[in-house]
């Protein structure tokens, strides 16, 4: 890749305040505290259980569960690939990006968006919400249990930060809890670029899915997201005889290089029309992160594609009201009667209250679990 792309002394460097840990502990002989960060992400028990939570669907509606669409766990692996990418590219930290694209996922609940939503929705009366940035937070701080010395995962600030910022930002007056993480500053761009190889890979992934499912018909995919249809028709042009599903993907694949370009050529150009020369400089102003103009109309255009024909599909919306039911059901039951929470879980409420407890417990159950448990207090 061309030096004219590197953002190096924006960088966040791999020593200093953001290397800093709750507990301390001392250096490793050969791995970087990012790089430490990784490793215990995946070595963490949520992170395993992604591979049992929904991204889109887990099978196509009315058919068995199906082995080959995206579970929040690939999709995840999917975002680390292009973060890294990018990162590479732009000669920003390399370990960090990738941890954070790791652990973007962490905190979401079984069923997908369908499960967040729900959750969101039985806490309301009790002046709560569910976030699944912050619940994240949670796990990596104190959920996960694999050292004696100390609850959670002993991350990073940076990553720490990058859990809770890489996609929107919070106010200090909403959250006094979360003052450690500079909610007056701008996450750094190894942060920023989490969200954006996020959209890039769902949006991509979430067509495919959505063209295998039968959901999706090739045809209208390529009716209406020009983006897709440049490169399907070029692959229909190159490989004649190739069967749909696979032109299909040709088409994906150069979508998603398409929209990495891009923003490996418009992140330096704002970075520079911004004069943004430090780290120090970028935290003060806006996000630099963003797509050119010309290829964020292209990504709106298919993103409201998918929510009209995919998301918000009548096959989905049957799918949504399951989940809506199985995640409202078993929130009304614990609260009702919270002897059938796990003792771990019933020794949390004195502290956390009764209705956070509940959704603590119900956001870290995988799609199978929180069905089978449905199935037995439902009855």
């Amino acid at each position: 890749m061309s030096e004219t792309f590197s953002l190096a002394s924006l960088a966040v460097p791999p020593g200093g305040e953001l290397t800093q840990r709750t507990h301390a502990e001392p250096p490793h002989a050969y791995r970087s505290p990012f790089a430490r960060d990784g490793a215990r992400v995946v070595h963490a028990r949520a992170f395993r259980r992604l591979a049992g939570k929904t991204q889109v669907f887990t099978q196509a509606p009315g058919s068995k569960p199906g082995d080959h669409f995206r579970s929040r766990l690939t999709h995840t692996l999917e975002v680390a690939q292009i973060a890294r990418t990018l990162a590479t590219s732009l000669r920003l930290n390399i370990e960090l990006t990738e941890t954070l694209a790791l652990v973007h996922d962490i905190g979401h609940p079984p069923f997908g968006h369908a499960g967040e939503k729900a959750l969101d929705h039985a806490l309301k009366p009790f002046g709560l919400s569910f976030d699944h940035n912050l619940h994240a937070l949670r796990i990596v701080t104190w959920f996960e249990e694999r050292y004696p010395a100390f609850r959670g995962l002993n991350l990073t600030l940076g990553v720490r930060e990058g859990i809770i910022k890489h996609s929107r930002d919070y106010s200090d007056s909403d959250h006094p809890e979360l003052a450690e993480y500079f909610l007056g500053l701008r996450p750094p761009l190894e942060a920023q670029l989490i969200d954006l190889a996020d959209e890039i890979a769902y949006l991509t992934a979430d067509i495919e899915d959505g063209i295998d499912s039968g959901i999706l018909e090739i045809d209208a995919v390529h009716a209406s997201v020009p983006l897709f249809r440049e490169f399907h028709s070029e692959a229909q042009q190159k490989f004649p005889n190739a069967p749909p599903r696979v032109l299909a993907g040709e088409a994906t694949r150069r979508m998603v290089n398409a929209l990495v370009t891009d923003l490996l050529k418009d992140i330096p150009r704002r970075v520079e029309a911004g004069v943004i020369d430090s780290l120090g400089e970028l935290r003060h102003g806006p996000r630099v992160a963003l797509f050119s103009p010309p290829m964020e109309a292209e990504r709106m255009t298919a993103k409201r594609f998918l929510y009209a024909n995919l998301y918000n599909s009548p096959d989905m919306e049957l799918i949504h009201a399951e989940a809506a039911e199985v995640v409202g059901g078993l929130f009304t039951r614990f609260v009702t009667n919270p002897d059938l929470l796990p003792e771990d879980h019933r020794e949390q409420v004195p502290t956390e209250g009764l209705a956070r407890t509940v959704t603590d417990y119900i956001a870290g159950m995988t799609d199978s679990f929180i069905e089978q448990t449905w199935a037995r207090l439902a009855s």
